[in-house]
């Protein structure tokens, strides 16, 4: 039928989700449609690992007129798939690969100047490859407007410390026009990167972090401090059982994300340990922030999860916002933050300084949860309202 078809263009899009017999009469007319090279515009597959095997041996040529390429299995196993290293698409717009290998020894990256997105997820860290094999291909891709570089689980960081050692950095790629970066990896590996990078119109970051005893990220701070898009007003952190997610704006009322921070760990105190150590460092950054939300997903916490954090790594991460003016606290954090935030001996001002109001549940007030900070605060002439307002916070920014 395809021999005998007009030469409209090809769409070769199935998703296994959506098709739940997906049978050797699909893999082949799927073969078949890939053996048009020169009429394929668009691949879209999700399907079966061994079917996708077999039908990424196909992608062994150039196709001239392909624009968008997205494929992945419906699996979270520990798949590792390469595309064919004779792969060539000078015209592609859109990639996206999950589960795959580095794609470093493929030409892909290095023939398809007219990139527009790039996304290589769950890369296996086996093969977590060298800054340099990924900011080569980088450098070329001068149209890029989103990058999302992902690792499937953690390495450790002396790893990555000592593969830098062994082979130093040689190479910087200048993205005039990337305006979104998504990364999920350890910090160690975003830290080798970022140097290297010149992104002058970036308007979203995101950072995905694995659980880490330690978070050091200077180099992210300088990142930031260079980027002119990327400037803050607002922030808001969201504690749940599987991590703790940080949504900061450039906007009070804006819905609309410019940095996002998630750590993957599961107990209330390694969560603040964790946020507190990266924003510690970036602290710089939040000078104009006035207004911090702290919540929870509160039908999903257990007592194991909800284990006291340490008071001053509580302080710590207030400590970061030193000019916030409204303080949002969700009813199950009030108690964490009445006891960072009761006087013991430190001075009156150290923390949240320009405070004004504390926004909490009727219950936070009523009880006087608060009384020993806002009676402090009245005694040096810096009185703070409390607001009885519940605080319905979820994973949504």
């Amino acid at each position: 039928m395809l021999a005998h078809s007009p030469p409209f263009p090809l769409v070769i899009d199935y998703d296994a989700e959506n098709h739940h017999n997906f049978s050797t009469a699909d893999e082949d007319a799927i073969t078949l449609a890939l053996q048009h090279r020169d009429r394929v515009r668009r691949i879209h597959l999700r399907l079966p690992v061994p079917s996708l095997q077999k039908l990424i041996t196909a992608l062994n040529d150039k196709f001239p007129i392909l624009e968008f390429l997205h494929i992945r299995p419906p699996t979270k196993n520990d798949i590792r798939l390469a595309l064919p290293s004779t792969l060539e698409a000078p015209h592609l717009r859109h990639l996206r690969l999950d589960h795959f290998a580095s794609p470093r020894g493929s030409p892909l990256l290095r023939t398809a100047a007219r990139l527009v997105t790039v996304s290589l997820r769950w890369v296996h860290p086996s093969i977590y490859p060298h800054p340099n094999d990924i900011l080569q291909p980088l450098s070329l891709l001068r149209q890029l407007e989103t990058l999302e570089i992902g690792f499937c689980s953690p390495v450790p960081q002396r790893d990555i410390e000592r593969q830098l050692l062994n082979t130093p950095i040689m190479t910087c790629a200048t993205l005039p026009n990337l305006q979104s970066f998504v990364f999920w990896g350890v910090s160690a590996y975003l830290e080798a990167l970022l140097p290297r990078m010149t992104t002058p119109l970036l308007e979203k970051l995101c950072v995905h972090f694995f659980n880490q005893l330690r978070f050091a990220v200077p180099r992210l701070l300088q990142f930031i401090i260079a980027t002119e898009n990327l400037r803050f007003i607002s922030a808001k952190f969201v504690f749940y059982h599987g991590a703790v997610v940080a949504f900061i704006h450039s906007h009070v009322e804006s819905r609309l994300i410019t940095f996002y921070v998630d750590v993957t760990c599961g107990h209330l105190d390694w969560q603040v340990s964790s946020v507190a150590q990266i924003f510690n460092t970036l602290n710089p950054l939040f000078s104009a922030v006035v207004e911090l939300t702290l919540g929870y997903r509160e039908h999903t916490l257990s007592s194991e999860w909800h284990n006291q954090a340490d008071r001053m790594r509580w302080r710590e991460l207030l400590g970061s916002f030193r000019n916030v003016k409204t303080l949002r606290v969700h009813k199950g954090l009030v108690g964490e933050l009445s006891r960072s935030l009761r006087p013991d001996g430190e001075p009156p001002l150290e923390i949240l300084p320009e405070l004004k109001e504390i926004v909490c549940p009727a219950g936070g007030i009523n009880d006087q949860t608060f009384s020993a900070f806002t009676h402090e605060r009245e005694s040096v002439g810096r009185p703070v309202n409390l607001i009885a307002e519940d605080i319905p916070v979820g994973l949504s920014t």
